[in-house]
């Protein structure tokens, strides 16, 4: 009996220690590493895959990846170099190059990183104008990516793109914005008006010019638009002004063009007297 006892403590201590023994067997994958301390000191990245960690005498206090990683961030409200507030949403892409700086260089260095960004971005915010941060926003990421990227190299960061999403600003000065973008389209749009009536005023005194000198390309064009009138539908009434150019034969009676109203009934009654009958 005293044998199945001892036998069984045996068995016992023998798999507490294969299960201790076995507990230090961890599994990286292919883009992750991990720093070793062996009582408390620097060993070395291990990984990627099964790697052995000796128990109470070694530990990994965390896992690096090595793929690129994206952090958003947003400043407190900023005032550009006009003194214009804003509110700024960012995006920035770092990757860990230096992993033995990674460890070693900073407590936290996501946390770093991110810190680093924003406050870099509002120094760079207070350098440029509001219309700069609107209409230029690469060149805005840009100066702020290499600073932050001289930052962080001190910790192994490289930081590949910061990119501005979005610019906040206060509602009143949204609707001011918008009233002025409003008055610049309207100011364009009677510049552009204008324009027009000029080329066509143009157009016309040239056409002026050309009828002038050519009387039969005149009369062309009053027949042209009197039959482009005729055109447009059943029960249409023309009003023909008094002095349109003639259009037809010059002999016998002239075109009905070259006299007004007057004269075309003075020249009705001398045709009615000549038809008259002499008296007695």
């Amino acid at each position: 009996m005293a044998d199945l006892i001892t036998l069984g403590i045996e068995i016992f201590i023998i798999l507490v220690v294969l299960a201790i023994l076995l507990s230090g067997i961890r599994i990286l994958k292919e883009w992750e590493r991990a720093p070793l301390l062996t009582l408390g000191r620097y060993r070395g990245l291990r990984g990627p895959g099964i790697i052995y960690v000796p128990p109470f005498i070694s530990r990994i206090p965390f896992i690096i990846s090595t793929r690129l990683q994206v952090v958003s961030f947003k400043t407190e409200q900023t005032l550009t170099k006009d003194n214009v507030p804003v509110v700024v949403d960012s995006v920035m892409y770092f990757q860990p190059v230096d992993l033995q700086k990674v460890v070693l260089g900073a407590e936290d260095f996501r946390a770093a990183t991110q810190l680093a960004a924003q406050t870099t971005l509002r120094e760079v915010i207070g350098q440029a104008t509001f219309d700069d941060l609107l209409t230029e926003r690469e060149k805005v990421g840009s100066i702020a990516r290499s600073i932050i990227d001289s930052k962080t190299e001190s910790w192994g960061i490289k930081v590949t793109s910061v990119e501005i999403r979005d610019v906040g600003i206060p509602q009143s000065l949204q609707e001011a914005m918008s009233r002025q973008a409003q008055a610049e389209r309207e100011r364009r749009a009677r510049v552009t008006l204008a324009l027009a009536e000029f080329e066509a005023a143009q157009k016309m005194v040239d056409a002026a010019n050309l009828y002038k000198g050519n009387d039969r390309a005149f009369e062309l064009r009053w027949m042209n638009i009197i039959y482009e009138l005729g055109l447009q539908g059943k029960n249409l009434v023309m009003l023909l002004p008094a002095n349109i150019p003639p259009a037809g034969p010059t002999s016998g009676m002239p075109a009905y063009g070259l006299y007004g109203i007057k004269d075309l009934s003075k020249l009705a009654k001398e045709a009615g007297k000549s038809e008259s009958p002499p008296e007695g």
